[in-house]
């Protein structure tokens, strides 16, 4: 088993446990800053390498994708689920986005076992940041006065957000400077990306398990759909990998990506947008239930799906 998701296991039975050990918040936004600034950099040296162009159609493909999650998550949260607009509205918008983390592990897991896979990946791991938060809000506004919702604030929030700002930023970077310019780097942030991810996951995993008593007001229906969705959205983003040609190890990673859901970008965006929705319901499904399943039992089972699928 790789080590890296244990980090999260330690960090979440620590805290469980009532261990004194902690991440000073500092050091956790610095790792957050690597973390996101890295994984744009990467991205954008190897996009410095493509035609980009050619990239246009599957870049449209992804944004489709982001739009579609949150429109299947959010009937079946309302109607099956029976939560009011707002909450149903604010939950799809997160599974609509990303989580960053969840793809920095799949891209470990591709690594770790010798799978090749579209350096490029990273631009539509940005991509994927807008589309579903955007869904969400309108989905919540139907049938309302669009006119109150404070659109400046929240473009702000949406587009001009840390982790929009770092992966972009990176992604831009990298494609400027190019592999030769991000060679005197490569030290910093591609050599110790393995061990700040580390790092990362323990704080997550002390997190999500100071949040797990949200469950029991949660309810099982939220619980189960945290599991669901995210293997239903694999299934969708496995079936947009094939239709946009990529391979199976970039399958993969956006099948992943279509199965993450965001705790960071979503929720400030939601905050402003959705002031109605109860933010806690929000984070506890993404962060406490769907987090830990994708990165302990979520990544295994979807490369078994694209496997299948690629017919390897």
């Amino acid at each position: 088993m790789d080590a890296i998701p244990l980090f999260f296991v330690l960090g979440f039975v620590a805290r469980l446990a009532r261990s004194d050990l902690k991440i000073p918040g500092q050091l956790y936004e610095a790792l957050s800053i690597y973390l996101l600034l890295a994984i744009g950099l990467k991205g954008g040296m190897e996009l410095a390498k493509q035609d980009a162009l050619a990239l246009l159609p599957q870049a449209m493909s992804v944004l489709v994708l982001g739009a579609i999650i949150p429109l299947i998550a959010f009937p079946v949260l309302h109607k099956l689920g029976k939560l009011d607009r707002f909450n149903a509205a604010a939950i799809a918008g997160h599974y609509g986005s990303v989580s960053v983390v969840t793809f920095a592990v799949a891209v470990d897991y591709l690594i770790a076992r010798g799978i090749a896979y579209e350096a490029y990946m990273p631009l539509f791991l940005v991509l994927l940041e807008m589309p579903g938060i955007a869904v969400g809000i309108l989905l919540a506004k139907m049938g309302s006065d669009l006119r109150k919702v404070r659109w400046g604030v929240l473009s702000h929030e949406i587009f001009l957000g840390k982790s929009m700002v770092l992966l972009a930023g990176g992604l831009i970077i990298g494609w400027i400077a190019g592999p030769a310019g991000l060679e005197p780097l490569e030290p910093l942030f591609f050599d110790l990306f393995k061990g700040v991810l580390c790092l990362f996951l323990l704080e997550m995993g002390l997190v999500a398990a100071s949040q797990a008593s949200a469950l029991r007001t949660s309810g099982v229906f939220l619980v189960v759909f945290a599991v669901v969705m995210p293997i239903v959205s694999a299934l969708i983003g496995t079936v947009a990998g094939l239709l946009i040609g990529l391979s199976p190890g970039g399958t993969l990673l956006l099948a992943t990506l279509a199965a993450s859901a965001s705790y960071i970008a979503a929720p400030a965006a939601m905050r402003i947008a959705i002031p109605e929705a109860n933010p806690g319901i929000s984070i506890t499904a993404a962060l406490v239930v769907t987090f830990p399943f994708n990165i302990l039992l979520g990544i295994p089972l979807y490369d078994m799906i694209v496997r299948f699928a690629h017919g390897s």
